[in-house]
């Protein structure tokens, strides 16, 4: 297939239930907004983020026009990314510019006063794949490395609205086990180039699943609104268990085992985005539009975090700095966004979380409802994850900076440190965090706890870098637990809950506070699969007890 062709296929295998015609319009800043993930209101003061000097990243099979290199630019002054390229080299004016492409990244970069972006001032750098008729996951993964290379190394995160279909890869009878070249590949990257790879929820009904059997990346599913505030799971969305199929078995689109693959909503559903030309599209709808409002949240929190690093080293203090390089960390991005989630609207008590809506999953099940609360070796939620992006209480969640388990933490909080397999490692076997203050009885608490799986490079030309017909090996994931405990209790298997999952990369806690009083949360790791020291980042948010 040549790469004209390509172009024209880009927009098909963006996201599967796209729509581009039929619904009423629906603006962007409805889904940027208060109704959809909140973020509009951090583009003003006393806020200021719209992610200034933040690079950010899109891989797709086509890309997006730019002004001055591609006749469509001309016109298009809304969308003006910083860099584009044909895989690893510049691209050509007017080569495989994509509709599909465009609106992914106006829903990035847009600084169009009616359609604004979530992240209007980032910067973001496009690779093109294009399509032939076989697989072409080492070429995704050669534009996957191209953009995270770019900005001297430092993009913080990559939105990839495609993906591979079961039925290209190479592999003898292949699976979504984690072991496509391209989803090792993003693994891989992730951990080499500290970097957060954000991915369409393309499982399921023929849909494009490969790289949605991802451990260190974040797969999106999308949302609906429901009397005007995205609050429902799409009718066409795809989780991680879909019942039907075309044409395929279930089974075979699904993650081999328990584990499953969406780890958040976002908004995904007639969302108006800006065209290569300039123009307001007609509204579309699919997990390739949910994504690009993940990557860019990313962009909002970077920005606060560097502004704050740079504030700590210009104001050093006798305290221990609450913002360091660790703000940067990929993990520390996945376990904030997925700990930040709405699940349950608060009813203005604070015993939710000041949550602002409640998610309904395609049965009208609300998270209560689900596997994930009453299973702890469960973590995940399978059409919702932990629940639905919330810009907002992400940056709240975020704001308050890293606490170290040698002293007491604030009831909000985040941190990056390490465990280790066994006494005679350079880390500890637990790491524990004491909540300084007295939680609520009767209130929620949120803990996410993220690590990364190993995925080595088998590189042959020893230039540290992915090259095509090299390879990948996956070193497996180390087992981590987290349990919350009364402050007094030593013994796991007193905890009030856990998550235990053996499987995932993501451990997840949302349960009641039985009775107002101390709490702690412990770390622990559980079982060594390749390293004996094992990196994590770890977001919580409870409710302090009334004085």
């Amino acid at each position: 297939m040549t790469r004209q062709t390509g172009k024209q296929w880009a927009w098909v295998l963006g996201g599967i239930a796209l729509s581009l015609t039929g619904f009423p319009v629906m603006a962007l800043v409805s889904s940027v907004g208060e109704d959809g993930i909140d973020a509009l209101r951090l583009h003003q003061p006393p806020y200021n983020l719209t992610g200034r000097k933040i690079a950010i990243g899109q891989v797709e099979i086509g890309r997006p026009a730019q002004f001055g290199l591609d006749k469509a630019g001309a016109t298009n002054r809304s969308v003006r990314p910083g860099r584009l390229f044909f895989r690893d080299a510049p691209a050509q004016a007017n080569d495989l510019v994509d509709e599909h492409a465009a609106s992914v990244a106006s829903i990035m970069v847009s600084n169009d006063k009616t359609l604004t972006g979530v992240a209007p001032d980032a910067v973001l750098y496009s690779s093109a794949v294009g399509i032939e008729e076989r697989s072409e996951q080492p070429e995704e993964c050669l534009a996957a490395q191209t953009v995270a290379l770019q900005n001297g190394g430092d993009v913080r995160a990559i939105n990839y609205s495609f993906g591979e279909s079961l039925l290209q890869d190479p592999r003898p009878d292949p699976v979504l086990d984690g072991n496509a070249l391209l989803t090792q590949c993003i693994d891989w990257s992730a951990r080499v180039y500290n970097v957060l790879h954000v991915i369409s929820g393309n499982q399921g009904r023929g849909g494009f699943p490969i790289p949605t059997d991802t451990f260190n990346g974040i797969v999106v599913s999308n949302s609906m609104e429901v009397n005007g505030i995205f609050t429902k799971v799409d009718f066409f969305s795809l989780g991680s268990d879909p019942t039907v199929v075309i044409g395929r078995d279930p089974e075979t689109e699904s993650n081999v085992g328990p584990r499953r693959s969406v780890a958040l909503i976002a908004p995904g559903t007639d969302i108006e985005t800006v065209t290569t030309d300039g123009r307001e599209s007609p509204p579309a709808s699919g997990t390739s539009f949910a994504a690009p409002h993940v990557v860019a949240t990313v962009a909002l929190l970077q920005e606060y975090g560097d502004r704050s690093i740079r504030q700590a080293l210009e104001q050093p203090s006798s305290q221990p700095s609450r913002w360091t390089l660790d703000a940067r960390r990929q993990e520390v991005m996945k376990a904030v966004l997925l700990n930040s989630a709405d699940k349950i609207r608060d009813p203005g008590d604070g015993f939710f979380l000041r949550m602002t809506r409640t998610m309904l999953d395609l049965q009208n099940r609300s998270w209560l409802d689900s596997d994930a609360y009453q299973d702890a070796e469960i973590p995940l939620d399978a059409q919702m994850g932990t629940g639905h992006l919330n810009a907002f209480r992400a940056y709240e969640q975020f704001s308050m900076g890293q606490w170290n388990p040698e002293a007491p933490v604030a009831a909000i909080g985040w941190d990056y440190r390490t465990v280790g397999a066994s006494r005679s490692s350079d880390a500890p076997r637990y790491q524990e965090y004491v909540i300084e203050q007295p939680l609520q009885g009767g209130s929620f608490i949120s803990v996410t706890l993220a690590w990364n799986r190993l995925v080595e490079l088998q590189d042959d030309n020893g230039n540290a870098q992915y090259d095509l017909g090299e390879s990948f090996v996956d070193l497996g994931l180390n087992d981590l637990d987290i349990y919350l405990m009364p402050v007094d209790e030593d013994d796991t298997d007193d905890a009030i809950w856990s998550s235990v999952s053996r499987v995932d990369s993501v451990e997840h806690i949302f349960n009641q506070i039985p009775q107002t009083g101390q709490y702690k949360i412990r770390v622990v790791f559980h079982d060594q699969v390749n390293e004996e020291i094992q990196d994590y980042a770890i977001a919580w948010w409870a409710l302090p007890a009334s004085p």
